[in-house]
């Protein structure tokens, strides 16, 4: 294929029909929008420039100026407007690109490019995802609602609460079921938080029976109006085994609140290595193994992830053959956020008393090893559909590839998680990809980019469309002047590089 056929009028003949009156009809998703010169469809990402489809959005460049100081070098094209980009450091990606819907034709860029002496072929496409969400984790111990409860945008259920992890809660938005197996309004309010959250903007989530949340990826967490700042150190029990030997001498006993594990260090194998004598203090719960206790309070927004604002509360009862007057007590959380010092009057109650500048220097420094909370936003899609047909001729070929690491997987150029098992089944940290990567259309469905990187002999065995590859030299010249040029995250692996 030459770089002519590259040009906006080839490139739309891929794309949309021509009707009378100069209308085209867009065939890039279902809808089949029948768009009117000078007009765009209804996702605002296909126009009608002069009877010809043309995509909106400019396609997106990354460009490597690999080692620092090195120059580059210019391809030589006498149309170029100045820019210089090399080649061999040029990733082509899907934002921008079109899609192959309906996948019976090939992607919209077969790019053959060389590194380090290897000829590749990228495959550049953006794909139309109804199997698709996102899975957000969200760090803070502050317990914002059931497992299996329905989280809400705008009234609408768009996805649940699932299993927590260490220090963070976890949900689930998005899916098939939601974009399609409900009414009209639950599957465009769905499409439209995915697109929010995957854009990097922030969105208001209602939980049944829990809290409200405003999450935004890479930013911290806002609990019914208050942000979070801190993500705990450890549940209960490995803060009293973290901090154990500085409170040794300081204080009598620690109790760590913890919705999970509440942490009792004479009680705890931390305290016993350390020969501190029993204190006697019972709180309430469930003991699981010495020191450490579960269910001592209800989950909720308070201490530790508790429902509790008074910690004094989860005492359920002191000994007196084992405790003394005098005896001071250390009451923290995971985060260091809320503590408090008391110490047993004569009759061995718990009575408030001013913090020594000791201890409190030990549970600042709990808060100091606590990272900042925020909010990961992981977009997870099913990319072993119809798209793979804009790849090769014979899907499953392309698949196994995938699978045994032949062929990578890139979103925007940046890196991804394929899952195990059957199908590609993709996930991707939103925050890596380049800006306006993701966009939607009214099916409802989520656009994303994707890019298949592979050896150029190995795209031949597996049945790829051959005819179709473009030199990456051509790309340039052709769509270089009106593209979007960013520049490489260096974080991210070069895709050609690791290709088998």
């Amino acid at each position: 294929m030459s770089a002519d056929s590259l040009s906006t009028e080839a490139r739309s003949k891929k794309f949309g029909a021509a009707e009378a009156d100069g209308i085209v009809r867009c065939d890039a998703c279902p809808v089949l929008c029948r768009i009117r010169p000078g007009r765009s469809g209804a996702c605002s990402r296909y126009a009608n420039e002069n009877g010809h489809l043309v995509r909106t959005d400019p396609v997106v460049l990354l460009h490597d100026a690999a080692e620092a100081g090195q120059k580059l070098v210019p391809f030589g094209a006498a149309e170029w407007d100045g820019r210089v980009l090399d080649p061999s450091r040029t990733f082509v990606t899907g934002i921008g690109a079109g899609t192959t819907y309906p996948d019976y034709k090939p992607a919209p860029f077969i790019v053959a490019s060389e590194h380090e002496g290897v000829e590749t072929v990228t495959v550049v496409t953006e794909g139309i995802f109804s199997y698709c969400g996102v899975k957000v984790k969200i760090d803070t111990d502050r317990h914002l609602g059931p497992e299996r409860a329905a989280i809400r945008v705008a009234g609408e259920e768009v996805g649940h609460v699932t299993t927590a992890e260490y220090g963070s809660q976890m949900l689930s938005v998005g899916g098939v079921h939601h974009l399609t197996g409900g009414s009209k309004k639950e599957g465009s309010v769905t499409c439209d938080t995915l697109l929010r959250l995957c854009s990097g903007d922030a969105v208001t989530m209602t939980i049944e029976g829990g809290h409200e949340v405003v999450v935004q990826a890479g930013r911290a967490p806002i609990v019914d109006g208050v942000p979070e700042q801190r993500m705990r150190v450890g549940c209960g029990s490995a803060t009293v085994g973290i901090f154990a030997r500085q409170w040794l001498g300081h204080a009598d006993e620690v109790i760590v609140v913890d919705d999970h594990i509440t942490g009792v260090l004479t009680e705890h194998q931390a305290g016993k290595v350390l020969g501190m004598r029993p204190a006697g203090i019972r709180v309430k719960g469930r003991r699981s193994t010495p020191g450490r206790y579960f269910q001592v309070a209800n989950p909720g927004i308070g201490w530790g992830g508790t429902d509790i604002a008074d910690p004094l509360a989860i005492i359920q009862a002191i000994d007196p053959s084992t405790a003394w007057p005098g005896l001071r007590l250390l009451m923290t959380s995971t985060t260091g956020e809320h503590a408090l010092w008391v110490v047993l009057d004569d009759d061995l109650k718990p009575v408030p008393a001013e913090m020594p500048t000791s201890v409190r220097g030990v549970v600042d420094r709990i808060g100091e090893n606590c990272e900042p909370s925020l909010c990961t936003v992981l977009f997870m899609a099913g990319a072993g559909g119809s798209l793979r047909a804009g790849v090769t001729e014979n899907p499953v070929l392309l698949t196994r590839s995938v699978a045994a690491g032949e062929t990578r997987v890139t979103m925007g150029g940046a890196p991804v998680t394929v899952w195990p098992g059957g199908g590609i089944t993709v996930m991707a940290d939103v925050t890596r990809l380049p800006k306006n990567a993701f966009g939607s259309v009214p099916t409802p469905a989520i656009v994303a980019p994707i890019e298949f990187t592979l050896p150029r002999d190995l795209y031949a065995r597996l049945g790829g469309h051959d005819g179709d590859v473009v030199a990456m030299t051509d790309v340039l010249r052709e769509v270089g002047p009106a593209a979007r040029i960013d520049p490489w995250n260096p974080d991210h692996p070069w895709p050609a590089g690791a290709v088998a």
